[in-house]
């Protein structure tokens, strides 16, 4: 069988990302200092060949991939399923709101109960379970569509983290103990029709530190 790599990436920074304020489905752009790491990544990787260039539909996201498809004449495609995990009412709220404003839903969450549910905003939010079930399964499906192929994929950090939870075998209840960072780059094989881990949280192309992505 022929092997497929993953470049999976975070996007670059946003203004919710250096608050801490919670984005999930809101979509929400690149600030300036995003924009600067996209644009490193983009350098970072100007040396690889991609078959293809996958992005979340959400504008953080498509904006770090376009950074990165200027060096290669590639389109950038867009799958709405490798959007970040769906937080429902806790969507656009600081941490310490969420926790004022539903306590009981915040201890579930900080406590990972991972079928959990959260209050309906705007949204109709996702437990984890559901969430870890349609980001791999997409991850999969991209890969699955270029078989020998590599692909970039830039999504977020709930996404990078089911990847690399699907890869080490971890389960969904354990803390997360690993570091999720903007524009960072992470490789992927597929083996056997499943996630292998090759390196994790490459950011020596930031000149900057980068934000991990809230527990």
């Amino acid at each position: 069988m022929p092997t497929t790599r993953i470049i999976l990436i975070r996007h670059g920074e946003t203004a919710w990302n250096a608050e801490r304020r919670l984005q999930g489905h809101i979509d929400i752009a690149l600030n300036a200092e995003g924009e600067r790491q996209a644009d490193a990544l983009a350098s970072a990787l100007a040396g690889e060949r991609f078959d293809a260039i996958v992005s979340s539909d959400l504008q953080r996201a498509y904006q770090t991939a376009t950074a990165v498809a200027r060096l290669h004449d590639l389109p950038v495609e867009t799958d709405p399923s490798l959007r970040e995990r769906c937080y429902g009412g806790f969507e656009g709220l600081l941490y310490a709101e969420i926790e004022q404003r539903y306590p009981a839903e915040f201890a579930a969450w900080q406590s990972r109960d991972v079928d959990s549910t959260m209050p309906e905003g705007e949204r109709r939010a996702e437990t984890f379970r559901q969430f870890y079930r349609r980001a791999v399964d997409a991850i999969l499906a991209w890969a699955g569509a270029h078989p020998g192929g590599t692909l970039a994929v830039v999504a977020h950090g709930g996404v990078l983290e089911c990847a690399y939870r699907a890869a080490l075998g971890l389960s969904l209840e354990t803390p997360r103990t690993f570091k999720v960072m903007n524009a960072s780059i992470n490789r992927f094989t597929i083996k056997e029709g499943n996630l292998v881990l090759d390196s994790w949280g490459e950011v020596g192309h930031l000149r900057q530190g980068a934000l991990d992505e809230l527990p």
